[in-house]
């Protein structure tokens, strides 16, 4: 654990596109993280409205290891810059996917309680 850690710290990992895009192993990464965007239909391709920019967006590159310290997979992530959106101007709704752990174990007590079927 510690050898994979120390590897970690070793191991500098790009800051920007044009430090990885001559690498097949991060354009690999980058490939499938649009094609995990586009699968997951993300996004949908639309004009902006008038007097309105563009969010722009950012690479982030890491390297994952094995518990060995061996490298087990290059990571791209596709990162947008909301931080400079404003609420109720640019955005009313936010939408997270993620489940807190507490909220689906009381939604199957209740369902164990209540006798309800679950899909």
């Amino acid at each position: 654990m510690h050898s994979a850690y120390s590897l970690a710290i070793l191991n500098i990992e790009p800051k920007c596109y044009e430090d990885v895009i001559l690498e097949p192993c991060w354009r690999e990464a980058i490939r499938a993280e649009l094609d995990a965007l586009n699968e997951n239909k993300t996004w949908i391709l639309t004009s902006l409205p008038s007097g309105k920019k563009a969010i722009g967006c950012k690479w982030i590159f890491k390297v994952k290891y094995h518990p060995d310290g061996s490298v087990e997979r290059h990571k791209a992530r596709l990162v947008a810059k909301g931080f400079i959106q404003v609420r109720e101007i640019d955005y009313k709704d936010t939408f997270s996917p993620v489940i807190k752990l507490e909220t689906l174990r009381v939604i199957l007590a209740l369902a164990a309680i209540k006798g309800w079927h679950l899909k």
